[in-house]
């Protein structure tokens, strides 16, 4: 899930798995073709000049039979044919034929014969090793020679294993060495009966040296096999095995034809290739690891493996290059675009090159611009508003109170104190210069203090036997600035709706204390008539969600209260303003919550 999740997140990946996938499918395709193609067609070349071994070195064997047999000529030499008709021959005559046969080997230079014999029925006959001799074997009961004489235009050709005493009529013997011998009859010139046999004794080694010559792969061999089925020379002991498992396996077409085939001992396939001399009927076996004959077509295979797995690697990284170079800048486009969407408007690109991600960028940056300056304008008409919504409360609170205070002067003039008039108007004057602040919003909590004792001293004179008041705040809370006009609404609502119902003189104190070195708490207590809870949680309620206007009359003890309360969270926020408690007929306590500030804000 979280590989889907990753190619599915990321444009680079999902182009680099599409790149790669479309590139190396078609490589892949082409190289296990090729490798299928090559594999095969060297396969069977290799198989097919295992075969042309075998071939050569049957017609290897066949020439040297054929040119072997050119010896037989001398059966029809007169002297032969004479010698052995005749009953008895002279001296010159069986030097002649000596004679006779080492001309031949002069001419045709016979290394591999080892004797020429002839005899005929009576056991008479002659040879290169003992000259004239008489055999003591009749050779008629020689299987050879009886087969002969009833197919008497055959040349039979005896391996070693088919050899026996009745084939060296001479009675010489090789005991150190492995004869093949070539036999044919000896025919009377015109009346073509058979008159005797000729006997052509061949070292077998020059089979093996033929087979020294002819190789198939680096450790494999051939083997003569004879008619029996034996081998022309002995191998080794491993050999051996093989060969009688090649044998084991041989098709019918081995008896004439030629083809392959693969063996497996102990599990190590062996190539196996025969073919038949024509001349002798011998079966010539070729046998090599299969490894060996393939060879050639493992090393093509691996170069093709190596050249795909190359090939693709190298896609990859030309694919990883431009995907790295086609999805950077849409990578750098996201990251601005991240920042921008958390608040941070300064965020910017910056374009290279002149194509569509170029493109967008630039207009990315246009938009944030345009963001920008609208969020200015956003801002500076929130302030504008912020100011008018201000600039009305202090409309409602002033003319509010100054409906009281006129009234309270012209009940004093009507009766008579004029004195009391005289210090009345300073003090009112003096609360509307501090009132004013030169239209300034802002002023310090002294300053607010100095405002709140004018209107203080206003309203004692008008409720001189019932209100008392104290201020008890610290001279190092006095520095921190204050919104113009936050305490006077306070204080008009702690004598109208505590004091002024309650019997007896009343008490208004203002103090205030500093809150976690972060906040500053300015309160108004009265011990007035109290709050009722009932009026109470309403007027909380109303402060958190005010849903009234001025003419309402649910907002009598309210008005001033929630004026002060909007105006000091549109300047500071929801976690600042007013909060009220009250015991019924014992007391009520006001708070204002504000910031501490001490850059004073002109």
């Amino acid at each position: 899930m979280k590989l889907i999740r990753l190619l599915s997140s990321s444009l680079r990946i999902k182009l680099l798995v599409l790149f790669t996938v479309l590139t190396t499918v078609p490589l892949m395709t082409v190289g296990i073709i090729s490798y299928q193609k090559s594999y095969e067609s060297i396969s069977e070349y290799s198989k097919a000049a295992s075969m042309l071994q075998a071939d050569a070195l049957g017609r290897s064997i066949n020439n040297l039979f054929a040119d072997t047999e050119r010896l037989l000529e001398l059966s029809n030499n007169p002297q032969v044919i004479h010698f052995l008709f005749s009953q008895s021959e002279t001296y010159e005559e069986a030097k002649g034929i000596l004679q006779t046969f080492e001309l031949y080997r002069d001419t045709y230079k016979y290394d591999n014969v080892m004797n020429i014999s002839f005899v005929n029925f009576y056991g008479k006959g002659i040879s290169e090793r003992k000259g004239v001799f008489q055999s003591n074997i009749n050779p008629l009961r020689n299987p050879h020679f009886q087969t002969l004489t009833q197919h008497p235009d055959t040349i039979l050709r005896i391996p070693p294993s088919m050899a026996s005493d009745y084939d060296h009529v001479d009675g010489f013997t090789y005991p150190q060495e492995q004869v093949i011998s070539i036999i044919a009859t000896v025919q009377q010139r015109i009346t073509h009966e058979v008159i005797g046999f000729m006997i052509i004794d061949l070292n077998a080694s020059f089979i093996k040296q033929l087979d020294d010559h002819s190789r198939i792969g680096k450790t494999g061999f051939f083997s003569i096999i004879d008619q029996t089925g034996n081998p022309i020379y002995k191998l080794s002991a491993d050999r051996q095995q093989l060969e009688q498992l090649a044998l084991a396996n041989l098709p019918a077409a081995a008896q004439t034809g030629s083809d392959s085939f693969v063996v497996y001992p102990e599990g190590q396939p062996w190539f196996v290739v025969f073919t038949s001399s024509l001349t002798t009927g011998w079966k010539i076996i070729g046998l090599a690891p299969l490894q060996e004959i393939v060879s050639e077509a493992e090393r093509i295979r691996q170069l093709i493996i190596f050249s795909v797995l190359l090939s693709i690697l190298f896609v990859i990284i030309i694919h990883f290059f431009l995907t790295y170079r086609l999805t950077q800048p849409i990578q750098l486009l996201k990251h601005k675009m991240r920042l921008t969407a958390e608040g941070y408007l300064e965020a910017k690109v910056n374009p290279v090159g002149n194509d569509e991600i170029s493109d967008l960028g630039q207009s990315f940056n246009i938009m944030v611009e345009k963001i920008k300056e609208l969020l200015k304008q956003s801002i500076l008409k929130q302030q504008l508003l912020q100011k008018a919504e201000l600039r009305t409360l202090q409309a409602q609170i002033n003319p509010h109170f100054l409906y009281n205070t006129l009234d309270s002067i012209v009940w004093m003039a009507e009766a008579g104190k004029g004195e009391s008039v005289i210090q009345l108007v300073k003090a009112l004057s003096q609360f509307f210069r501090l009132s004013l602040n030169k239209g300034r919003d802002w002023v310090t909590i002294r300053t607010e203090l100095a405002h709140a004792r004018s209107y203080l001293i206003i309203q004692q004179m008008r409720y001189r036997d019932i209100l008392a008041y104290e201020l008890q705040v610290a001279e190092e809370l006095q520095e921190y600035p204050i919104l113009n006009m936050t305490l006077q609404p306070l204080i008009e609502n702690a004598i109208y709706h505590g004091i002024k119902n309650k019997r007896g003189k009343g008490m208004i104190t203002i103090s205030g204390y500093e809150e976690n070195d972060a906040v500053v708490v300015l309160t108004v207590t009265d011990n007035g008539v109290g709050i009722t809870p009932e009026r109470l949680a309403f007027l909380r309620s109303e402060l958190d969600h005010p849903a009234r206007t001025e003419d309402d009359d649910s907002y009598e003890g309210g008005f001033g209260l929630l004026n002060v309360h909007q105006r000091l969270r549109l300047y500071f926020g929801e976690q600042y303003g007013v909060q009220l408690n009250s015991v019924v007929g014992e007391w009520t306590e006001i708070s204002i919550r504000i910031p501490q500030n001490r850059r004073f804000e002109r």
